[in-house]
C-alpha cells in the first residue's frame, strides 16, 4: 500500500488541529501526530528539561521518536499537525519521507488574520503548550511578525506531491475528499505494477 503523509502548515488557530482530527476519521489507516501534545506532555512532566532559549530539542526529539516508529511499526498514513511555516524544515521532512516511499501533501491552513484575531480571542485552549508565551494572542502575534523572516514561506507547488490551500472551513471536506482521492489512485497505482 503507497503511504500518505499529510503535513499541516499555518499559524495557530488557523484550524490545523481540526482539519487533523476529521480527516483522521475519514482516511483509514492513519494517524495523527500533534505536536502541541508533546509540548503539554513535556511542560506537564519534564519542565525542568526545556531549554529557557532557543529551539525546544526535547519537543522535537519526542516528536521524531514517534514519527519513526509509527513508520517503522505500522502501515499508517501519518498526519503532521503543527504549524510546519520554515521552509528548511519542511524540505527535509520532506525529503525524509519521499526517501521512504511516502507519497506527501501539503494542506496549507491560512484563513484571514482577522479570522484568527476573533479565534484567539475566544480561544478555550489549554495554554500548557506553551514554553515562553502566555498566551495563544502573543503567540499569533509573533507568527504575524515572523512573515518577515526569510525562511517563513508559504508552501508553494512542487514541495509536496500535492497542495490543497483552505482559507474557509467549509473548504474542509473537499479537501478531505481529494486526500481520500488520492490515496485510491495510489492503490491502483500500486495494483498495476
Amino acid at each position: 500500500m503507497s503511504r500518505l503523509v499529510i503535513i499541516t502548515v499555518g499559524k495557530t488557530h488557523s484550524g490545523k488541529t481540526t482539519f487533523a482530527r476529521a480527516l483522521e476519521q475519514e482516511l483509514h489507516p492513519s494517524l495523527v501526530i500533534d505536536q502541541d501534545n508533546h509540548a503539554a506532555f513535556i511542560n506537564t512532566y519534564y519542565r525542568s528539561l526545556l531549554p529557557e532559549h532557543g529551539p525546544n530539542h526535547i519537543k522535537f526529539a519526542l516528536t521524531q521518536t514517534i514519527v519513526d516508529y509509527a513508520v517503522e511499526q505500522t502501515d499508517y498514513h501519518l498526519i503532521l499537525c503543527n504549524s510546519n511555516r520554515s521552509y528548511k524544515s519542511r524540505l527535509d521532512l520532506l525529503s525524509r519521507f519521499h526517501k521512504g516511499g511516502f507519497i506527501s501533501v501539503i494542506v496549507h491552513l491560512d484563513p484571514p488574520d482577522h479570522v484568527l484575531e476573533e479565534r484567539v480571542a475566544r480561544s478555550q485552549r489549554d495554554t500548557a503548550i506553551f514554553r515562553s508565551a502566555s498566551s495563544f494572542k502573543e503567540v499569533l502575534h509573533r507568527q504575524q511578525a515572523e512573515t518577515e523572516n526569510t525562511d517563513v514561506v508559504l508552501p508553494s507547488e512542487g514541495e509536496a506531491n500535492y497542495l490543497f490551500h483552505v482559507t474557509h472551513p467549509d473548504e474542509i471536506p473537499e479537501t478531505i475528499h481529494g486526500i481520500i482521492q488520492i490515496t485510491k489512485r495510489a492503490g491502483q497505482d500500486s495494483e498495476c505494477q
